[in-house]
């Protein structure tokens, strides 16, 4: 007898709220006035590209590239999230249930121009073979674009029980998305965890951006007091990284 399918820490963190994320993430300050923007400005011109939305969540990001003219294929390891986003994008879009930490057998060899994984990685402790996935179905010349959880902040400010050297398992109680609070399990790990997995994988590294919060994110009177702290102290970091313009596509090879 089978036994019941064993669910990756982001699906168990998200599927105890996430319709509640989904009514909120569009205009929540840490997501719209922070991570987002500075996300969206590591993005190339997205019109005509064929792009990966790997971990669409509700579909945010997904609708922001269909609207800018990209073909979009966007997956999501949560079955509610994959529900909401095909909600969101209609028949715009292909949304596809699937887990980071598998391979991607749905995605051919240099099949996208452009992976965008918005605050995803964090749920996930071994970043080597999903990097190799990436780096796999991206065309050369490709970009990969992330964020991510900051290793200063995740270690001096919140979660931290062990050494800063460590890639950690560690929860917290979010009180942002209403009652009754998710406790939400995600993996903090140091910078070198962060840059050598992707270079190991064939990337290169093109821009590491720590953000600070734009105007607006003074607008949402619950979480205006954590603008001056993120004007001061980074939250995230979000990454551009490059697949090599000389290498051969898949397909050319034996030619």
């Amino acid at each position: 007898m089978i036994g019941p399918r064993s669910k990756s820490i982001g699906e168990g963190s998200y599927e105890q709220f996430a319709h509640r994320y989904a009514a909120r993430a569009d205009a929540k300050a840490h997501n719209a006035y922070y991570e987002r923007p500075a996300t969206l400005s590591l993005l190339p011109d997205v019109r005509g590209k064929r792009v990966l939305d790997a971990g669409c969540g509700p579909g945010i990001y997904a609708e922001w590239l269909l609207d800018h003219g990209a073909e979009v294929v966007a997956l999501d390891v949560t079955p509610d999230f994959v529900e909401i986003a095909r909600r969101r994008v209609g028949d715009r879009a292909e949304v596809r249930c699937a887990n980071l930490e598998q391979p991607l057998d749905f995605a051919a060899d240099a099949s996208f121009e452009l992976v965008v994984c918005p605050l995803v990685l964090d749920y996930i402790e071994d970043w080597s073979p999903v990097f190799a996935e990436f780096h796999r179905v991206l065309r050369p010349g490709g970009a990969l674009v992330f964020s991510c959880g900051h290793p200063a902040s995740d270690f001096f400010k919140h979660w931290s029980t062990g050494s800063y050297f460590d890639i950690e398992l560690c929860e917290w109680t979010w009180r942002g998305f209403g009652e009754p609070y998710p406790v939400v399990k995600s993996y903090r790990r140091p910078l070198n965890a962060i840059i050598n997995p992707l270079l190991a994988a064939g990337f290169e590294l093109d821009v590491l951006l720590e953000p600070q919060p734009v105007d607006g994110f003074r607008k949402d009177e619950t979480q205006a007091h954590h603008y001056d702290e993120l004007m001061r102290e980074p939250g995230f970091l979000c990454v551009r990284a490059q697949r090599g313009q000389g290498e051969i596509p898949a397909e050319e090879h034996g030619r």
